[in-house]
Formats: structure tokens, C-alpha cells, sequence
């Protein structure tokens, strides 16, 4: 009998032991993070009051490390979001909040049906509430030093929006990663970009729609939206198109025989306007596009380009645009980030300027990939593919 307590508390020691040196790592962690707070200036009773009760997050700590081995297909994607009835709901909120669109509009010059397609993008137009607590999530993430140290300062953040906003507590609820309300912005972001568009004294992303709207297109003004610039469009390129072309002006697009999907004329260039981007999201076999700077902006907002053109192709839909007329590849699926980032280092041994190394292939080392694509007999579409990493010697992570 003796025996078996004895082994029971051993048993219950060992199963204590990791839980204890985890509060106390986690203690440690927040004695260190008070003097930065205090120097941002957040008053010891509001470090106290967001911190109070909080612990560890595992649910958010195994989220950071939910990589799926492939992506999914970019026309999957697209297709799942620019739906019948997300369309139809932003022509419903679209009549609703007219008189609050055409102010935003006035105010920002920032198209409508853009404003529309992000909200829908972001939280299903308000209707996806964010359920996890902000200042739990960042600390959790800060905690383990993800991308540090961006959460941790974003943690610091969040205490001085709910300090100066004089928000209750139970109001600083966000996504597992921080991201806060129906325009999902960061901390920093809310600070830098949420508009009291109501003029009741308080930004507020959560509940207040005009101050969602208003605080979105003052984001997309800041990053220097273009009004009656679009995000891009589909367009047919015709028979022997050289696919190592990549930029031009839209009137040069034109004379190569390049034609709009939707049948439209191209719009005029713009006086200084940079250079319009030809742009195979899924390769040379799936649909084409090109592409301007305000497709960089969207970007800005979410950095991925099946989200921006997610985003730009609702709208457009929302406004009476046509579907994408060319098949996507079913078998089309993106590298996951491991194999980009191996592929960025891989283009910077080789010579190529890579700005980055978190797996974000921009337009100029897509056309590294398509210089690459053309020494290796591959049509050089500039699409990053698990054909090429072989090529390139590059193993798969």
C-alpha cells in the first residue's frame, strides 16, 4: 500500500513538474515584458487587468505549427470565396449602408465594392465573430517567441488601445493570432489605421460598421489606393504568346494581342503609371491576368496573391463583373512555405536579389523563376513549381 502512494505521488510529481516550469518560464516572461510596457507607456493597473488570470494558449502555440504539406489549389480558393451568396450579401450590405459608403468613398477615394469584398472576405460582413481573447493569444505567441519579436510588441500594443480607448476588457477579443474585429486589424494596424468614421470618439472595429468601413479604406488610402485604377482583370493571351514578357503599359499589352476576358476595352495608361503585370497565379495553363499597383495594395492588406485576387474578383462580381472564363488546374497545388523559402535561398545563391526569406514570391523573382524556368526547357511562366525546385537541386522540405 505504501508502495503504491508512494509511486502515486512520484507519478503525480512528474506530471506536475513541466506544468510548473511552465508557469513559472511564463512568469518570467512577464517580468520582462513589464518595463518595455511601462516605457510605451501603459500604466501598471492596465498591464495588471490584461494580464490578469491569462495563461499559455496551447490551442494557439499548435496553431503556428499547422502547416499543411500542399497548399490549396489557387482556383479552390478563389472559388470557394467569390461565391453566389457572398455576392448576392454585398448587394444587400451594399443598399444598406449606402449613405455610410458614399461618405467613406468621398472621404477615402476608395471604391465601395471593394470596401464590401474585404468586410465579406475578412468576417463574412461582421457575421464571423472573433472568439479568442487578444491579449491571451499575443502573449501566448510572445511567449514562444513566434516571429519575434512582432507578437510580443504587438501584445504592448493592444494593452494602449485598450487603455486609451477605455475599452472593457471583454471587448479585446480577436483571431488566434491577434487580429482584431470585423476589419481584422492587428494592434499596430488599429492604431495606425481605424477611423472614428461614426465621430463618436472611440474607432471601433468591432461592432460599428461605418467605423469599419472607414477604418478599411483608410488603410487601403494609406498604402496609396488608386481611385479608377482596377486591381487587375483576366485576359486571353493569343497563340505563341511569349510568356517570358511580363511587363508593359496596358496600350502595349494591346498591340501583342492581348485581349480582356470580359471583352472590355483596356483602360488608358495613367501619366507615370508603372507597368502593368502579366500574371499566371497558377501557371501557363490556368487563367491569366494583369495586374497594377492596386493589386499590390490588396496585397498590403493580406500578403498573398490568391487573397488579392480573391478580393479584387469579388468585387468586381459584386458590381456586375463577369466569372472567370479560363479553367483553373485541378492539380495545381502551391508550394508550402518551406519549399518557398528553400527556393528563395536557392535564387539568392544563384546571384538573384531576394528582398526576403519568409516565402513570399514577388513579381521580381518571378521573373528570376521565369529566367530560370527558360535555361531549364520549361515554359517560363514565372510560377514556382515542384518541377522547377528539382531542376534547381533544390530538395523538397
Amino acid at each position: 500500500m505504501l508502495f503504491k502512494r508512494a509511486a502515486l505521488l512520484i507519478c503525480l510529481a512528474l506530471w506536475a513538474a513541466p506544468a510548473l516550469a511552465q508557469e513559472q518560464s511564463f512568469a518570467a516572461f512577464l517580468n520582462e515584458l513589464w518595463p518595455d510596457a511601462q516605457a510605451k507607456g501603459v500604466t501598471r493597473a492596465t498591464f495588471d487587468k490584461a494580464m490578469q488570470g491569462v495563461t499559455p494558449d496551447p490551442k494557439v502555440i499548435a496553431a503556428t505549427k499547422r502547416q499543411p504539406e500542399y497548399g490549396k489549389p489557387v482556383g479552390a480558393y478563389i472559388n470557394g470565396i467569390v461565391t453566389d451568396r457572398r455576392i448576392q450579401r454585398g448587394g444587400v450590405e451594399a443598399q444598406q449602408w449606402s449613405k455610410t459608403l458614399d461618405g467613406v468613398e468621398k472621404k477615402f477615394a476608395v471604391e465601395r465594392w471593394v470596401l464590401l469584398s474585404l468586410w465579406g472576405m475578412e468576417t463574412d460582413f461582421g457575421s464571423a465573430k472573433d472568439k479568442w481573447d487578444v491579449f491571451r493569444s499575443l502573449a501566448s505567441l510572445g511567449y514562444v517567441k513566434y516571429r519575434h519579436p512582432y507578437f510580443r510588441n504587438e501584445l504592448i500594443v493592444a494593452m494602449g488601445i485598450m487603455q486609451k480607448e477605455q475599452f472593457p476588457r471583454d471587448k479585446m477579443v480577436s483571431s488566434w493570432a491577434g487580429a482584431m474585429g470585423q476589419s481584422q486589424f492587428m494592434p499596430s494596424s488599429y492604431v495606425n489605421y481605424a477611423a472614428d468614421f461614426s465621430g463618436d470618439g472611440h474607432p471601433d472595429i468591432w461592432t460599428n460598421v461605418p467605423d469599419v468601413l472607414g477604418s478599411m479604406a483608410n488603410y487601403l488610402q494609406k498604402f496609396k489606393w488608386q481611385h479608377g485604377l482596377p486591381w487587375g482583370f483576366e485576359v486571353i493571351v493569343p497563340n505563341g504568346f511569349d510568356t517570358m514578357k511580363s511587363r508593359a503599359t496596358f496600350a502595349e499589352w494591346q498591340k501583342l494581342g492581348v485581349r480582356r476576358g470580359d471583352g472590355k476595352a483596356f483602360p488608358r495608361d495613367a501619366q507615370g503609371q508603372r507597368d502593368a503585370i502579366m500574371f499566371f497565379p497558377a501557371g501557363s495553363k490556368g487563367p491569366a491576368f494583369i495586374v497594377t499597383e492596386n493589386f499590390d495594395v490588396l496585397k498590403a492588406y493580406n500578403n498573398s496573391d490568391a487573397y488579392a485576387i480573391a478580393v479584387g474578383h469579388l468585387a468586381d462580381r459584386m458590381h456586375g463583373g463577369v466569372p472567370i472564363k479560363a479553367a483553373w488546374p485541378t492539380d495545381d497545388r502551391p508550394l508550402p512555405r518551406e519549399a518557398r523559402v528553400a527556393l528563395q535561398r536557392r535564387l539568392a545563391a544563384l546571384g538573384y536579389t531576394v528582398k526576403e526569406f519568409e516565402g513570399r514570391i514577388d513579381f521580381d523573382l518571378r521573373d528570376n523563376i521565369r529566367t530560370e524556368q527558360a535555361k531549364h526547357g520549361m515554359v517560363p511562366d514565372g510560377n514556382p513549381t515542384r518541377l522547377l525546385l528539382e531542376k534547381l537541386g533544390v530538395k523538397m522540405p
